[in-house]
């Protein structure tokens, strides 16, 4: 390719230099954009390449799930009627003769409350309240008061309430007494989900947990 030689003025060059500097960001911004179109399409490409893939896993899993727990069912009935277990049980552990295997099913529970909480939060506060006499007395009322601050669910903590119960039983007075019962009978704990556990283990050796979830797999 035949080169030309030219000739500028030191401000033409200077023009020229800035035309190409404004011309390289020109191209540089543009393919910075290209590359992000490129990118995103990837990502729905990839996205609607694997996202039926997972709803099939889940799918699946739900299912394994379902059957596991058809396969268990006999087993706990009789397992509630030879040992006079409560159905209340969360959970039931089997594990084989050889003792080198075992299933756990259970659930767990979220605590839960009816309307009459409310009833019983207003009374052990009315106590609490007439106790803080000066800034002592009044930093102890605080502390007592947060355990009976709810959650994001709008729902007390049975741990607190035990405690609360235990502080009742010792002031031996009535109002609190009846308040922190009225809290405990409107207590209804509600089922959140059910789990399954699967694990093995070697003679001599400890329990292993079989990944049975996409993230621990």
């Amino acid at each position: 390719m035949e080169t030309k030689k030219v000739e500028m003025t030191p401000e033409e060059f200077k023009e020229f230099q800035e035309f190409k500097e404004k011309n390289e960001k020109l191209e540089a911004r543009k393919k910075r954009a290209d590359d992000r179109e490129a990118y995103k399409s990837l990502i729905d490409a990839t996205i609607e390449s694997v996202f039926p893939e997972l709803q099939n896993l889940s799918k699946l899993l739900g299912e394994k799930k379902k059957g596991v727990y058809i396969s268990f069912h006999e087993a706990m009935l009789m397992k509630a009627d030879l040992f006079e277990l409560k159905s209340q049980q969360r959970s039931h552990t089997f594990t084989n003769a050889a003792g080198t295997m075992r299933v756990i099913l259970g659930y767990y529970e979220t605590d839960g409350y009816d309307d009459t909480v409310n009833e019983g939060i207003a009374k052990v506060k009315a106590f609490i309240s007439s106790l803080a006499r000066d800034p002592e007395s009044k930093m102890l009322v605080d502390g007592i008061l947060r355990l009976l601050s709810k959650d994001t669910k709008g729902n007390l903590k049975a741990s607190r309430v035990i405690q609360l119960k235990k502080m009742a039983a010792e002031s031996n007075n009535e109002l609190f007494i009846e308040g922190v019962q009225i809290i405990e009978d409107a207590y209804r704990p509600e089922v959140s989900k059910s789990f399954i556990r699967a694990e093995y283990r070697k003679e001599g050796e400890a329990w292993t947990n079989v990944p049975l979830g996409i993230t621990e797999a």
